[in-house]
């Protein structure tokens, strides 16, 4: 072979492998940082994975907040005022405009059980906003 030829094939295999693994790692990074929003309808059917890093947010249900007596845990129940209900366990301090008949949305992850395990618990920033996952949600709630 041509020593010019072989050159060429040469950068020609390096570029192709080096694309490879840059596509590689950019996917692998996508991966590990993709957060999926499931709703109350879908956490409750099966369909939010277990022991994954996921999103999923509700109103929270009028007088199911419980909150521990010695320290900063609180329980809570998440719906879709549709039938659909979960129960979010959160370690921490709460937003100041989380309250009964909030629409939220909770980051964490769902254990076997079925509890939603809250590592951080977002709350609407004023009257008129509501982030768009859980518009359709609180369009359903009867006030």
């Amino acid at each position: 072979m041509n020593p010019k030829r072989r050159n060429r094939l040469l950068v020609v295999l390096f570029l192709v492998a080096g694309s490879g693994v840059t596509l590689a790692l950019v996917l692998v990074a996508l991966n590990d940082n993709l957060n999926l929003f499931y709703p109350p309808d879908q956490v409750v059917g099966g369909e939010a994975p277990a022991n994954t890093p996921i999103r999923a947010g509700g109103m929270v249900l009028d007088g199911s907040v419980q909150r521990a007596d010695d320290g900063l845990g609180v329980a809570f129940v998440l719906t879709d005022y549709k039938g659909s209900e979960f129960t979010v366990a959160y370690s921490g301090i709460l937003p100041d405009l989380f309250r009964e008949g909030q629409g939220i949305l909770v980051q964490g992850k769902l254990d076997a059980e079925g509890v939603f395990q809250a590592r951080e618990v977002l709350a609407k920033h004023d009257e008129n906003y509501m982030p768009p996952e859980l518009m359709d949600i609180a369009a359903g709630a009867d006030p």
